[in-house]
């Protein structure tokens, strides 16, 4: 599995195109805690959600070993660049509802895009929102100018929560899967 989109398109945890040069931006916090959320990186503890997680979108259960792998990628990913992907643990509850983070996905290391996802029974609580703000003030520590959120056209919810978030439009692409939002968001 590689982490999706807000609109749950599945891009590359570790792009798949020429090596882009390291970033002199400092790296995200190792773990952000909000009222009701810890962030912090997956783990190999986390391969049943993270592979239950990708099942719900009705693409199969990948093995365990791929999302070993893709876990692997996304720490490899962060000591390379400094952006994370989260795993989403409610504090109260103590289970793992999701993700949030920044990845390279169709951007950049240096304007990389917004990704969340969240299991189903989880959504609609305001939680994608809070994490992504606190991914985003964790993004601000690292010098970043700019993010980016790429959204298909049928995906009221995460259009939401970006416009809560203060991203605006910047264009559409089209692609094989349909029309592409692509928004932006500057961090200065």
């Amino acid at each position: 599995m590689t982490p999706p989109t807000p609109d749950g398109d599945e891009v590359p945890a570790v792009p798949r195109r020429p090596a882009e040069a390291p970033t002199d931006n400092p790296p995200m916090a190792a773990q952000l805690i909000t009222e009701r959320l810890t962030l912090r990186p997956f783990a190999v503890s986390d391969i049943d959600v993270y592979r239950a997680l990708v099942a719900e979108r009705g693409h199969g259960l990948p093995t365990a070993e791929d999302v070993h792998g893709r876990i692997a990628e996304q720490l490899a990913e962060a000591a390379r660049s400094g952006i994370r992907l989260y795993a989403l643990r409610r504090r109260a509850e103590g289970d793992v509802v999701g993700y949030c983070g920044l990845i390279v996905g169709r951007a950049t290391r240096a304007e990389p895009e917004i990704g969340y996802e969240l299991f189903r029974h989880a959504q609609g609580r305001g939680e994608a929102a809070e994490a992504a703000r606190a991914v985003l003030a964790a993004a601000v520590t690292t010098g970043r100018r700019r993010l980016w959120a790429t959204v298909r056209t049928g995906n009221t919810a995460s259009l939401r929560v970006l416009d809560k978030l203060g991203f605006e439009r910047d264009h559409t692409s089209t692609d094989r899967k349909g029309e592409l939002i692509w928004l932006t968001r500057g961090l200065r």
